[in-house]
């Protein structure tokens, strides 16, 4: 697809032309509706329709709503055609556009700039995030950035996928999926529907296929199984490891140790909370009543904000070491406690502790346990009720087995759940991240 022949800001100009220009061609199409049937009869004698598709003596409706629906969805598609957004957006980004153009917003300039802009100024940020949503979803060694920096000893060669033996089928589209990531990753085109459809029939036929680095072995099960040769296997592991980029430790002793200039940019391990994340952690949080909250190395205060945005009367506290986050929450009206939180005497008294430890390592652990004293115990006897916690963590954690003593070694375990891809790129890092809620200790 060519990119746009002309600026944003004329199409927009078109657009609304167009827009405004519906109710004068409405009333065109009508009175030409009624000159062909004035030109079809004699003094007013009803001879018959003229109207094809089994229409019988009235013109063809068409509504003003419909217009304007179809002008609008057209000059969405139109961007998104010509931007080359396709190319650049993930698979599970396209597929949320094509079900939001179903019903897009207003055609404006700062829509467009809203809905697509991040894509034209940062398109090798996209293409490396739909080739990390692939492969996160096809094996959980991808969502360990730990094992993606040491090499490509530590990533599968082989992964299996379920159900692909029907077209849209799960497993047909999750396959799909993944070779275009690479393709686009390599900077050629997806690959055409007749082409993929002949290269799994031909896996089917003979047992194997081959598509640039990738074997496809296909079985009655209806399970195919991708084999990566050895460069195809290097270029996904240094993709990744591209995007996932590393996490920074949380002193300046050890962010000496790290190359020169990253603990500027990444202003040691502090990584703000989301308000996204956030968001959708707090749908799964019970907070009626008059819950005590602690936000352990609450930063500025994001997470406190929202949980008293969604019940005012929560009793909030946060503890910060540094002083001007200190400051920068106080000033927002939140009761914060200065002091190094592995540092803070434990008391039990708190019904829910949402905490973002640091990244770095297995550091957060430390912070894991030493939260988890701060809950309300259950009441004696019974194994609920207490004080629930709930932890941001790097998805290393779980898949490289550092929760296993929790019980906790599959994301499939009730108590952990993956974020998506990319949820803490506004705070600077790609790493995949989860979230554990646990009780106490």
């Amino acid at each position: 697809m060519p990119a746009l022949q002309r600026s944003l800001r004329e199409i927009v100009e078109e657009y609304e032309q167009k827009a405004e220009a519906i109710p004068a061609e409405l009333n065109h199409f009508k009175a030409a509706a009624t000159a062909l049937e004035s030109a079809s009869c004699i003094g007013g004698s009803f001879g018959g329709s003229i109207w094809s598709g089994g229409r019988y003596g009235s013109a063809p409706t068409v509504w003003e709503k419909s217009m304007r629906e179809a002008l609008r969805k057209s000059a969405w598609k139109h961007v998104y055609d010509g931007l080359n957004i396709k190319l650049v957006a993930s698979a599970k980004d396209r597929k949320r556009f094509e079900m939001a153009m179903e019903n897009p917003p207003e055609f404006t300039l700062d829509n467009i700039a809203a809905t697509f802009g991040d894509y034209v100024a940062s398109p090798r940020h996209h293409i490396l995030k739909g080739l990390a949503e692939c492969f996160c979803d096809l094996d959980p060694a991808y969502r360990s950035h730990s094992k993606v920096k040491i090499g490509v000893e530590g990533l599968p060669k082989r992964i299996i996928v379920q159900s692909t033996g029907g077209y849209g089928s799960w497993g047909w589209e999750r396959v799909r999926d993944t070779l275009n990531a690479l393709n686009v990753y390599r900077g050629k085109p997806h690959i055409g529907h007749k082409d993929y459809s002949d290269l799994l029939d031909d896996a089917e036929e003979h047992g194997a296929s081959y598509h640039d680095g990738v074997e496809i072995r296909r079985f009655q099960n209806g399970n195919s199984h991708l084999f990566f040769d050895p460069g195809t296997l290097r270029e996904i592991n240094l993709a990744l490891a591209e995007f996932y980029g590393d996490t920074l430790p949380d002193s300046p002793e050890a962010a000496a140790k790290q190359r020169p200039g990253t603990a500027v940019s990444k202003n040691l391990a502090y990584y703000p909370t989301p308000r996204a994340v956030i968001d959708a952690i707090l749908r799964k949080l019970d907070l009626r009543g008059e819950p005590a909250v602690l936000e352990p190395s609450c930063g500025c205060g994001r997470i406190m904000d929202a949980v008293r945005e969604k019940n005012p009367k929560a009793r909030i506290t946060g503890v910060e070491y540094h002083g001007g986050r200190v400051q920068e929450s106080r000033a927002k009206g939140h009761q914060v406690y200065q002091a190094n939180f592995l540092e803070t005497a434990p008391n039990p008294v708190f019904d829910l502790v949402f905490m973002n430890p640091p990244f770095n390592g297995t550091h957060w652990r430390k912070h894991l346990d030493h939260a988890r004293k701060f809950l309300k115990p259950h009441p004696e006897g019974q194994r609920w009720g207490g004080g629930a916690l709930v932890c941001i963590l790097p998805a290393s954690a779980l898949y490289d087995g550092h929760l296993a003593d929790l019980g906790l070694t599959s994301p499939r375990d009730s108590g952990w759940q993956d974020l998506p891809v990319a949820s803490f790129a506004e705070s600077g890092t790609n790493i995949p991240t989860g979230f554990l809620i646990l009780g106490p200790a």
